[in-house]
């Protein structure tokens, strides 16, 4: 399995990425959405992808609004990972067609329940 770690702060993905790794998947980062549009524009495929909300250049809003605007790409689970904690974001985020929403602190069990509720954890780990 694949994830996309999508975050301009390289310690917060490296966080993510190392997360993930862990849980069996193998990662790449884009220090912002539009980074992140190219890597799936160059054909790469993920399982998710995890997204902050401010970033420079493409936010994680617009990343989500272009990746459901792509039928290519309509099978990527989308994860919003950040601090915006105000519900109206919340609403946004989902509504533009984010599946989960996590908020930053968080911990590694956090990601890995929500994985689990995505139905994204590698056979091997649960085995």
């Amino acid at each position: 399995m694949r994830a996309l770690v999508i975050d301009d702060s390289r310690t917060m993905r490296r966080i993510i990425s190392r997360i993930f790794v862990n849980l069996g998947y193998e990662t790449m980062e884009a220090g912002d959405g539009r980074e992140a549009i190219e890597i799936l524009e160059a054909g790469e495929v993920f399982d998710i992808a995890t997204i902050d909300w401010n970033m420079p250049d493409m936010d994680g809003l617009e990343f989500v609004t272009a990746v459901r605007a792509r039928h290519d790409w309509r099978g990527l689970t989308l994860m919003m990972v950040t601090t915006e904690a105000e519900h109206g974001q919340i609403v946004r985020a989902l509504a533009a067609g984010a599946h989960e929403y996590m908020i930053k602190p968080f911990t590694p069990d956090a990601i890995g329940d929500k994985l689990a509720l995505l139905g994204l954890i590698p056979l091997e780990v649960t085995a």
